[in-house]
C-alpha cells in the first residue's frame, strides 16, 4: 500500500510498506526553503492520515515501572527505520518506554486509547509526533521537543491550547476534532504555517497576532459569528470559514484589509445564502482566487463590480431615506411639542379667565356681557412656555409629506402648503388627507382650497385637532366628497361622544359614507342616524324665518329654497319632477344645511359686533328711560298743580259769563276778529 502526503510547509513523507519487511522503504525529507507544493496538508481536516504496518515487527514488553510498557525493537529494524517508528491501531492507552531510540524524527501513535503525552521527552531529534485519534485531554510533555516541526493531535478531547512554549520551530499544528472553546497561548508561534482548529468550539477569531508566517488556517466546522486580527496575518494566504454562523460581512470586515489571502471559504454560513453574498465578498477582496473551493473568473469579478455598485447606490438611497425618517421623526416631535404647550396655555388662559369670572360674577351680571368659549389667545403667558416655543425654529414646527395616495399635514403650518402650485398628476393622486397637530377651526378655513387642489380627496383623518363637539362635523359638508372618515380618538373628545358617528351620517349624508374609523357604514346606520337626528334638522329649519334662511344658505341652496317657493303654485306632477332635479343637483337637504358651524374667530367677530349692539341698545334704552322719566316728574307736578288749575278755570269762566250779554257780545268779537 502506498500513503503519500505533501505538507506545504515543506515537509514530504513517502511511506512505503509490503508484506516483506526487506522491502520496506521509508523517505523522510524535510526542506524549509521550498514555499509552495501542489499538495495541501490539512486541507480536508487530515481525516486521512497516514497510515502504515511498522508495528507488525515491534515488541512490547513489560517493564519495571507499573503501566508502562517498553518498546523493543530488532538491530534490523533499527538499521533500516532508524528514524521512523509507528505504533498505529496498538489499542496502547499510554506511551511506551522508548529506550535507544533518541535519533528517531518520525513517531506515529495514531488510533490508540493514550490519554496523555509521556516518556517522549528523550527524543529531542523528533521532527513528526502524530497522536491523531487518542484519548489525549491535555498538551503536556512535549517541553524538550525543541525540534519539533509537525504536531498532529487531532481527534482528541483537548480543551485548551497550552504548553507550547517551547516548540518555536512549529510549522504544523493539527488540532481539529477536540473541545477547544478558545484560541490562545499560539503568539510565539512565529515559524508556524499550518495551523488547523476544525471541529471544534470556537464562537470567535481573535488573539493571532504573532503568528507572521502562518499561510493556512483551518476553522471549518466551528461557531464562529465574527473574526478578527486575520488581517494582521502578513503571509495567511488560505482560510476555511466553511459552516460556521457567519451571516454578514460586517463580522468578518477585518479580511479586506488582508493583503495575501488568496483562498477563502464561507460555504455553509447563514452569509453564503444571502444574494449579495458572492459580489460583496469579490467586491472588498480584490486579490482573492479562490471562493468556496471555485477559481474566480474575470466576468464574475466584472459582475460582481457592477452589482456592488448598484447595491452602494441602494445603501446610498437607503441611507437618505433613513436621514428623511429620522428628519420626520425630529420634527413630528417638535410639533407635538409646541401643540402639546399651546393646549396647556390655552388651559391656562381658560383657568385665570374662570378665576376672573367667579372674582366679578356680580359686575358681569350686572353689565350682561357673555363670555366666548374660545378666547382669545393673547395675554399673560408662563415664561417658560414662551421661551420654549421660542425655542422651536420655524422649519421644524410644521410638516407637509405626501406618500403615495396620502397628504399628511403636520401642524398648523402645514395649511399654507395648499396654496402652492401643486402638479395636476400629484394632486390628482391624492385621495386622502390627514391631519395632526392643527386646530380643527384652522381646518375649517382651507376646506374650499382642499376642495379645489384635491379633487379627488375621499378619505379625511383627524388626530390631535380639538374636535370637541359635534356641531363641528357640520364644516365638512361644504366639501365636494367624502367616502371615509377617520377619527383618532387621541387629542379629539368628541369620539367619546355615544352617537357621534350617528350625527355624522345624518349630516353628511348626502355623501353616502361607505366607512367610518374603518367600520362599514351599514343602511341600518343611516336609518338609526334619520331616526336620532332628523327632528332636530326639522326644527332648525322651521323656527327660522325666511330672510334668515335665505342668509343661512349658499347661493345653490338660495336658488333651491326660492324655486321651491315659486313652485307651490304650479300642478303637483310637474313641480314634483323639477324639484326631484333641483334635489339631484344641489344634494344637501335643505333642512340639513341649516346645522352649521361657526368658527372661533368668525365667532369672535359676531361677539364683537353682538358687543357693539348690546352697547348701542343700552345707550338706545338709556335716552328712552332718560326721556320717560323727565315726563312722568312733569305728569307728576301736573298733578299737584291741577286741582289749582281747576278752580282758577273754574273761576274764570263763572266770572265771565256771569253778564250773559257782555259774554256773547265779546265772544262774536272773537270770531269776527279771527276772519
Amino acid at each position: 500500500m502506498d500513503c503519500q502526503a505533501e505538507v506545504n510547509c515543506g515537509l514530504h513523507l513517502v511511506i512505503q510498506t509490503s508484506s516483506l519487511p526487506e522491502k520496506n522503504k521509508v523517505e523522510f525529507r524535510l526542506n524549509k526553503e521550498t514555499s509552495s507544493f501542489p499538495g495541501r496538508l490539512l486541507q480536508h481536516d487530515l481525516e486521512r492520515n497516514y497510515s502504515s504496518r511498522q508495528g507488525d515487527h515491534i515488541n512490547l514488553v513489560s517493564s519495571s515501572m507499573p503501566s508502562f510498557p517498553i518498546l523493543q525493537r530488532s538491530s534490523e529494524e533499527k538499521i533500516l527505520y532508524s528514524d521512523r517508528l509507528t505504533l498505529e491501531r496498538q489499542k496502547l492507552t499510554v506511551c511506551p518506554i522508548i529506550d535507544g531510540e533518541e535519533h528517531l524524527r518520525l513517531l506515529n501513535f495514531q488510533h490508540n486509547f493514550i490519554t496523555r503525552i509521556q516518556n517522549i521527552s528523550n527524543l529531542q531529534r523528533l521532527i513528526f509526533l502524530d497522536l491523531y485519534d487518542n484519548q489525549i485531554e491535555e498538551i503536556s510533555g512535549l517541553s524538550t521537543l525543541r525540534s519539533l516541526r509537525v504536531l498532529l493531535l487531532g481527534k482528541n478531547r483537548i480543551k485548551k491550547i497550552s504548553n507550547l512554549e517551547n516548540l518555536k520551530s512549529l510549522d504544523v499544528l493539527d488540532l481539529h476534532g477536540n473541545q477547544i472553546t478558545k484560541i490562545e497561548n499560539v503568539n510565539h508561534l512565529c515559524d508556524l504555517r499550518v495551523l488547523n482548529l476544525a471541529r471544534n468550539l470556537l464562537s470567535h477569531v481573535d488573539n493571532l497576532n504573532g503568528l507572521d508566517s502562518l499561510t493556512e488556517l483551518n476553522l471549518r466546522h466551528n461557531q464562529i459569528t465574527f473574526v478578527r486580527d486575520v488581517d494582521n496575518l502578513p503571509c495567511l494566504q488560505r482560510l476555511f470559514l466553511s459552516f460556521n454562523n457567519i451571516s454578514t460581512f460586517e463580522s468578518v470586515c477585518c479580511l479586506a484589509d488582508s493583503t495575501s489571502l488568496s483562498d477563502i471559504t464561507f460555504d455553509g454560513n447563514p452569509i453564503a445564502q444571502e444574494s449579495w453574498y458572492k459580489h460583496t465578498i469579490l467586491q472588498n477582496m480584490m486579490q482573492l482566487r479562490q471562493l468556496d473551493m471555485k477559481r474566480i473568473t474575470e466576468e464574475e469579478r466584472r459582475m460582481a463590480s457592477v452589482v456592488a455598485k448598484k447595491e452602494e447606490e441602494k445603501k446610498r438611497e437607503s441611507h437618505k431615506q433613513s436621514l428623511l425618517k429620522e428628519k420626520k421623526r425630529l420634527t413630528i416631535n417638535n410639533v407635538a411639542r409646541n401643540w402639546d404647550l399651546q393646549q396647556n396655555r390655552i388651559t391656562n388662559i381658560a383657568a385665570n379667565q374662570e378665576r376672573k369670572d367667579s372674582d366679578s360674577q356680580d359686575n358681569s351680571q350686572n353689565d350682561g356681557g357673555t363670555i366666548s368659549a374660545f378666547p382669545e389667545e393673547t395675554g399673560s403667558l408662563d415664561s417658560g412656555l414662551t421661551s420654549a416655543l421660542q425655542g422651536l425654529s420655524v422649519t421644524d414646527t410644521h410638516l407637509v409629506e405626501v406618500d403615495g395616495d396620502t397628504l399628511s399635514l403636520y401642524g398648523s403650518g402645514a395649511l399654507e402648503c395648499l396654496d402652492r402650485n401643486w402638479s395636476v398628476q400629484t394632486a390628482g393622486m391624492v385621495t386622502t388627507v390627514s391631519f395632526t397637530f392643527i386646530e380643527f377651526d384652522e381646518i375649517v378655513q382651507v376646506l374650499p382650497k382642499l376642495k379645489i387642489k384635491f379633487p379627488n380627496s375621499l378619505h379625511l383623518k383627524f388626530k390631535e385637532t380639538n374636535l370637541i363637539m359635534l356641531q363641528q362635523f357640520n364644516a365638512l359638508a361644504q366639501l365636494r366628497r367624502v367616502d371615509q372618515l377617520t377619527v383618532d380618538p387621541q387629542g379629539n373628545p368628541v369620539v367619546s361622544f355615544t352617537l357621534w358617528k350617528y350625527y355624522v351620517l345624518f349630516r353628511l349624508s348626502h355623501f353616502s359614507m361607505q366607512k367610518i374609523n374603518g367600520t362599514e357604514v351599514t343602511q341600518n346606520d343611516m336609518i338609526m342616524a334619520e331616526r336620532l337626528f332628523g327632528i332636530l334638522a326639522h326644527v332648525a329649519s322651521s323656527e327660522l324665518p325666511q330672510y334668515r334662511l335665505i342668509s343661512i344658505l349658499g347661493d345653490a341652496r338660495k336658488k333651491q329654497f326660492r324655486y321651491l317657493l315659486e313652485t307651490k303654485g304650479k300642478k303637483p306632477g310637474i313641480a314634483s319632477e323639477e324639484n326631484n332635479d333641483s334635489k339631484r343637483l344641489v344634494g344637501e337637504n335643505t333642512n340639513r344645511a341649516m346645522l352649521n358651524y361657526t368658527t372661533r374667530d368668525f365667532y369672535n367677530e359676531k361677539l364683537e359686533e353682538i358687543k357693539e349692539k348690546k352697547k348701542f341698545c343700552k345707550m338706545y334704552i338709556e335716552d328712552l328711560v332718560k326721556e320717560a322719566t323727565e315726563i312722568n316728574m312733569k305728569n307728576e307736578a301736573l298733578q299737584k298743580l291741577w286741582p289749582q288749575m281747576f278752580i282758577e278755570l273754574v273761576r274764570d269762566a263763572v266770572i265771565e259769563i256771569r253778564n250773559k250779554n257782555s259774554y256773547m257780545k265779546l265772544c262774536l268779537q272773537q270770531i269776527t276778529d279771527q276772519k
